[in-house]
C-alpha cells in the first residue's frame, strides 16, 4: 500500500523570489500531485497541483492515506532541522513568506528533501556552483607618465563574485550578514563567505602592494597575455593562488590593437634626407617601429629574408634624428659578413646618417683606441661593430646607447655563452632586433631574444622554462605565447602576395642522387663502425661520436675523397658529381647563373674546379677563411653585367646579407640540418631585384642519412611556424643507439 501510494502521489517544494524591497522576498508553497495510475491515459499528462493544506480536507476520514502522502516529508524531516519546524508547527501546509535566512536555510537542506523523494523547483542561480569569488584587475586605463618594460602602469582591483564586482561595503555587509545570500546589482547570488572572507584579504594586500610599487608594464602584459602566468608580486598578494581575472583598459587596449594591426597606426613620414621610396608594407614597418620607439619598447623586425628590414632600419634612423636632436649615437652589431653590406646600403639610402666602423678592417686601431673618449661617440649618429668585438672594446659598454641594434639576432640565441652575455650588458635607451629566424632549433632560442629585447617580458628562465613544460604537455597552448609576443614582432612573408606582388616565384625541388659503389662501400663500413663505438659509450661520448660520424656520412656522400682526404675527387666515384653536371649543363646552355652552398670549405676548390670543366669558364668562391675585402668584390662581380656562371659559398659564410639576385638557380650541395640555416641561404637569390622564378634543387643522396634529414627538417620548418608557433625539435643525440643506426643505415641494409 505503502509503495503504491509513494507511485501515485508526489510532494514539490516551490521556492519564488518575490520583490526584492519587501521584508521578505521569497514565498515558499507545499504542493502535492496525484497520478491517476494509467500511463496511457491523458489526464496523466495533465496533472494538478494542489496545495498540501487541502490534503486535509482530502483525506479527513483517511488517516492512513495522509501519513503516506506525508511520509516524504515525515522522512525529510529527521534530517532537517528547518523543515521538522515546519512540520512540527504545521506551517509546511500553507504558503510562507520569508525572509534571506529562510530561504538560504532551505536552500542548503535540498539534498535531504530530495533523498527523500521530494521534488524541489527552486531558482536556478541556487543550482549552479558558488561563484569562487576572484581578483579583477585593469590595467592601463590612461598613459603612464613614462613609457618603457619598467614604467608603472595604473590598475583597478575589483573583487567579483561570478561577473558582478563588490564594493568593499557590500563585502562587509555580506559578511556581516548570517545567511549565505546577497542581492547584488539585481540579481541574488549565493556566497561562499569563507572564500569571500579570504578574498576580501587578499584584495587589501593586493591593494596595498601595488599602492607601494605599482605594476610595471612587463609584468602587466605577462598576466593578461597568459593565463595562469607566474608572478611573485601577485602570488605573495593572493594568499597562495587566489584566482585573478585582468583585462585591458581604454589606453592598453588600443595601443596592443594598433601593434597587432599595424594598418591602424598613424603614417610616419620619412625624412627628406632618405632616399628610397618604400613599398606600403615598408612604410607600415616604419609606422610600427615608431609606435614602439612612443613606447619605449624593445621591437623585433623579422620579415621574412629579402623583405628589406635593412632599408626599413635605416628609414627609421634616418627619420629619427631628424625628429629629435641631440640624440645619442645608436650602436648596430651584426656579423663581420654583414659590414660592407649595410655600408652600401647606408650610403645609397640614408647619406646622411654620420656612421662610424668599430672594426679593424675598416678603422685603423689608432681611431678605434680614442673612442674611450666617450664624447668621440657624439658626434656620430650610428656606430657599426661586430657580436665579437662587443666585449673586446670597452668604450662599447660604457656608453648609453639611444638604441642597440642587432642584425641576425640569432646570435645571441643562447643565454650562455660571453658572447651573448657581453651584448646583454649593452646599455641603451631602447632596443631593436632584426632577424628572419627569430626560432633555430628550439623555444628557448626566443627566450634569450625577447630578454635582451624587453627583459621581464617572459619571465626569467625558469619561468619560462615551466611555460614551455605546460605548452608541450597540452596545458597551455602556443597562443598564449604568441599573444604575449605578437606585439613585438612583425612579421611578413614574401610568399604572401597580399604583402608584395611583384617577386617571382620561388621552386623548391627535392633532386636525388645514388650512391656510387665506393659510397656505398665506405657508407657501410661507418654505420658499423659506429653501432660498434656507441654499444657502450656514456652519454656525453654518445653525443660526440654521433654528431662526428653524422659529419663523415655527409662527407662520403658528397664524394668519396672528401671522406678519405685525397685530392682527386672523380666525377666517377660520386653520385652528386654526376647530378651536378646534369642541372650544370643545362644552366650553362641557357646562360643563367647558379649559387652553390655547402657546409664544408674543403670541398668548395675541387667542386669549382669540378665546374669549370663544364661552364668552360671560371666561377667565384667564398667560405670562411675568404678575407672581409675581397668578398665585396666577389659579389660585386657575380651582380655585374660581366657573366659569372657560379658562385660556390659555403652556407655559414655566404648565407647570411649577401645580395645575390643575379642568380635564378640555387644548389644546396648537402644538406643543412637547421632549415633556418638553409633557407637563409636560398634566400640570397630569392630577394627583392630578383625578376626570375628561382629554382631551387637540394640535393639529396638516395637511401642515406640525407634522405633521412630531409624529413626532420620538414618537421623543423614546423616550430617556426607555430611560434611566430607548435613543436619541439628531436635533436639525433638524444635518441636512442637502435634509433640512431636506424637512422644512419642504408634503406636498403634495412630491408
Amino acid at each position: 500500500m505503502q509503495s503504491q501510494m509513494h507511485n501515485r502521489v508526489k510532494i514539490y517544494f516551490h521556492l519564488v523570489e518575490g520583490p526584492n524591497d519587501s521584508e521578505f522576498p521569497f514565498a515558499f508553497l507545499a504542493t502535492y500531485v496525484e497520478s491517476t495510475g494509467n500511463k496511457c491515459s491523458k489526464q496523466s499528462k495533465h496533472r494538478k497541483h494542489r496545495a498540501l493544506k487541502y490534503s486535509r480536507i482530502q483525506y479527513r476520514h483517511d488517516s492512513h492515506g495522509l501519513y503516506e502522502l506525508m511520509f516524504p516529508i515525515i522522512q525529510g524531516a529527521k534530517k532537517s532541522d528547518f523543515i521538522a519546524h515546519l512540520f512540527e508547527s504545521g506551517n509546511i501546509f500553507y504558503p510562507l513568506a520569508w525572509g534571506a535566512n529562510e530561504a538560504y536555510q532551505f536552500l542548503q537542506d535540498i539534498p535531504i528533501f530530495e533523498e527523500a523523494g521530494i521534488i524541489c523547483r527552486i531558482p536556478n542561480w541556487w543550482k549552479k556552483a558558488p561563484d569562487r569569488p576572484k581578483l579583477h584587475i585593469t590595467v592601463g586605463t590612461r598613459p603612464p607618465t613614462l613609457f618603457g618594460p619598467e614604467s608603472v602602469v595604473d590598475f583597478k582591483v575589483h573583487l567579483m563574485v561570478g561577473d558582478t564586482p563588490l564594493s568593499r561595503q557590500q563585502i562587509r555587509k555580506i559578511l556581516a550578514a548570517s545567511e549565505g545570500l546577497a542581492y547584488i546589482k539585481g540579481k541574488w547570488i549565493k556566497v561562499d563567505k569563507g572564500r569571500l572572507k579570504q578574498s576580501l584579504s587578499s584584495w587589501e594586500q593586493a591593494q596595498k602592494l601595488m599602492q607601494e610599487s605599482g605594476m610595471p608594464l612587463s609584468e602587466a602584459l605577462r598576466l593578461l597575455m597568459i593565463p595562469g602566468s607566474s608572478s611573485e608580486k601577485f602570488k605573495e598578494a593572493t594568499l597562495g593562488g587566489q584566482k585573478i581575472n585582468m583585462t585591458c583598459g581604454a589606453w592598453l587596449k588600443s595601443i596592443l590593437t594598433k601593434l597587432q594591426n599595424p594598418n591602424l597606426i598613424k603614417s610616419t613620414q620619412p625624412a627628406k634626407e632618405f632616399k628610397a621610396h618604400l613599398r606600403p608594407y615598408q612604410q607600415r614597418g616604419l609606422d610600427w617601429l615608431f609606435l614602439l620607439h612612443s613606447l619605449n619598447l624593445g621591437a623585433c623586425l623579422a620579415d621574412d629574408m629579402g623583405l628589406g628590414k635593412t632599408i626599413q632600419v635605416l628609414a627609421f634612423l634616418q627619420t629619427l634624428t631628424k625628429l629629435h636632436k641631440n640624440l645619442p649615437a645608436s650602436l648596430l652589431v651584426l656579423p663581420a659578413t654583414l659590414i660592407a653590406n649595410w655600408v652600401f646600403e647606408i650610403k645609397r639610402f640614408a647619406p646622411a646618417l654620420k656612421i662610424f666602423i668599430a672594426h679593424p678592417s675598416s678603422t685603423p686601431h689608432s681611431k678605434l683606441k680614442s673612442m674611450n673618449d666617450l664624447q668621440m661617440i657624439d658626434s656620430f649618429d650610428l656606430i657599426i661593430t661586430t657580436y665579437g668585438l662587443v666585449k673586446r672594446y670597452g668604450w662599447l659598454q660604457k656608453y648609453n646607447w639611444s638604441y642597440v641594434i642587432l642584425d641576425e639576432a640569432q646570435a645571441i640565441k643562447n643565454p650562455a655563452t660571453a658572447q651573448t652575455k657581453a651584448v646583454k650588458k649593452l646599455k641603451s635607451n631602447n632596443r631593436l632586433i632584426l632577424t628572419g629566424t627569430p626560432i633555430e632549433n628550439r623555444l628557448s632560442d626566443l627566450w634569450s631574444l625577447f630578454d635582451f629585447l624587453n627583459p621581464g617580458l617572459l619571465g626569467n628562465k625558469r619561468e619560462f622554462t615551466e611555460l614551455n613544460r605546460a605548452i608541450d604537455e597540452g596545458e597551455k597552448s602556443y597562443r598564449s605565447l604568441q599573444s604575449v609576443i605578437g606585439p613585438y614582432i612583425l612579421r611578413r612573408l614574401k610568399t604572401d602576395r597580399s604583402i608584395i606582388s611583384d617577386l617571382p616565384k620561388k621552386i623548391e625541388l627535392d633532386t636525388y642522387s645514388t650512391l656510387t659503389k665506393t659510397q656505398e662501400v665506405l657508407y657501410q663500413q661507418l654505420v658499423k663502425k659506429l653501432e660498434v663505438a656507441i654499444k657502450d659509450a656514456c652519454a656525453m661520448k654518445k653525443r660526440g661520436l654521433v654528431l662526428a660520424s653524422l659529419i663523415k656520412f655527409k662527407q662520403i656522400c658528397n664524394h668519396p675523397d672528401q671522406y678519405l682526404g685525397q685530392g682527386i675527387y672523380a666525377e666517377s666515384e660520386s653520385g652528386k658529381f654526376m647530378r651536378l653536371r646534369q642541372l650544370c649543363e643545362t644552366i650553362r646552355e641557357k646562360k643563367e647563373q647558379v649559387l652553390i652552398f655547402t657546409q664544408f670549405k674543403e670541398v668548395t676548390g675541387p667542386l669549382s674546379r669540378f665546374l669549370t670543366t663544364i661552364f668552360k669558364k671560371e666561377g667565384a668562391v667564398l667560405h670562411g677563411a675568404t678575407p672581409i675585402n675581397r668578398r665585396k668584390k666577389l659579389v660585386e662581380k657575380f651582380q655585374s653585367d660581366e657573366y659569372v656562371p657560379y658562385f660556390i659559398l659555403s652556407v655559414k659564410a655566404g648565407g647570411l646579407g649577401l645580395n645575390l639576385t643575379a642568380a635564378n638557380h640555387v644548389i644546396h650541395f648537402d644538406r643543412w640540418w637547421n632549415p633556418a640555416v638553409e633557407n637563409q641561404a636560398t634566400d640570397r637569390a630569392f630577394r627583392i631585384g630578383q625578376n626570375k622564378s628561382v629554382v631551387v634543387h637540394k640535393f639529396i643522396t638516395q637511401g642515406s642519412i640525407e634522405e633521412k634529414i630531409a624529413i626532420m627538417i620538414d618537421q623543423k620548418k614546423q616550430l617556426a611556424f607555430d611560434v611566430i608557433g607548435k613543436s619541439g625539435a628531436q635533436w639525433i643525440t638524444e635518441m636512442s643507439n637502435e634509433e640512431v643506426i636506424n637512422l644512419f643505415r642504408m634503406q636498403q641494409a634495412q630491408a
